[in-house]
């Protein structure tokens, strides 16, 4: 039984954990019962900043309705299992686990236990999302690109999960449907994983994604391209417009007949802040798990099958020469 306001506590308070002790520590309908990391002069300045108590585990457990896990990704499944068990609420940041054993075990303790667990794919809160969704029909390409320039926050990642996933989770919340090949090729150039990513997705409907993501860009980009039957939509998330070209919309297009030419625009809202009232709503309101353990398991997998297939290009590059072995850079 929770209380009114949810207690919660923050596992991990690095870079992006501290944002989101900041964001429990100013919610209407949470409080902040303490921060935990391994790093104790971190927990110590971030619990200073929140005006939190530094705890360890198992007393942040203890202490709390609900966790938030913003730890490094491979301790996402000990620390959310641990949770689980205890009977505590996890929002867990993405990816939600390092392999999909994990993510079905995570899935399985919060049915079992009749406990919210929700993974933290952030853009599905974002107002771009609800901007370009079910403005046109089912999608038959869609063509992504995430660039950024290098930073080594992140880099105990691949971009695959570190900038990729995001774009996988957004295609994969446009395409209802099963993944059925997957063509990718990257390469580690500034860090020891993959820092420049291209996948090509195809599912068993027909659709297809093209998907590229780079932390090594000299600037940043962000932008989607959809192709349905009814016509065009081209994302620019940076500048936040949206362009349309579509039957029945807008102004006509001229010598295209029933065609229109629409544009659009959003303003930005704290999507950090918006996923957290998701979690609470779903906690104390009963409320539907926005992006639920499938979700996050599903973009796992996703992120894997890209991560699989970058391995056989890479070693069908070595063997032709086209590679050395080693890493570059």
């Amino acid at each position: 039984m929770v209380t009114t306001r949810l207690r919660i506590g923050v596992a991990g308070v690095g870079h992006f954990g501290r944002y989101h002790a900041l964001k429990v520590a100013a919610s209407e309908r949470a409080t902040l019962v303490g921060v935990y990391d391994p790093n104790e002069e971190r927990a110590k300045a971030i619990g200073w900043e929140t005006g939190a108590p530094d705890l360890g585990f198992d007393a942040l457990v203890a202490a709390a309705d609900a966790l938030i896990i913003a730890a490094p990704a491979e301790r996402h499944h000990v620390l959310a299992a641990a949770a689980l068990r205890a009977g505590k609420h996890v929002l867990v940041e993405k990816p939600i686990a390092a392999t999909l054993a994990e993510a079905d075990e995570l899935a399985a303790l919060a049915a079992a236990h009749r406990r919210v667990l929700q993974v933290g794919h952030l853009e599905r809160f974002s107002a771009a999302h609800a901007a370009l969704s079910g403005r046109l029909g089912a999608p038959l390409y869609i063509e992504a690109v995430r660039i950024a320039p290098f930073k080594a926050r992140g880099t105990d990642v691949s971009v695959i999960l570190d900038l990729m996933i995001h774009d996988l989770d957004l295609v994969l919340a446009l395409v209802a449907a099963p993944i059925e090949s997957v063509d990718a090729v990257g390469a580690a150039v500034a860090s020891p994983h993959e820092d420049i990513a291209n996948a090509r997705i195809r599912f068993v409907t027909g659709a297809v994604a093209t998907i590229t993501a780079s932390r090594i860009a000299q600037r940043t980009e962000r932008r989607m391209r959809i192709f349905t039957r009814d016509g065009t939509m081209a994302i620019d998330f940076a500048n936040r417009r949206l362009t349309m070209i579509a039957r029945g919309r807008g102004q006509p297009v001229p010598g295209v007949a029933g065609f229109g030419f629409e544009e659009s625009g959003w303003e930005e809202h704290d999507s950090l802040a918006a996923e957290h009232a998701a979690f609470v709503a779903s906690v104390l309101d009963g409320a539907p798990v926005v992006v639920d353990a499938a979700a996050g398991r599903r973009a796992l997998d996703a992120a894997l099958q890209v991560t699989a297939s970058m391995a056989r290009s890479r070693a069908r590059m070595e063997a032709s020469g086209l590679l050395s072995g080693s890493d570059p850079g």
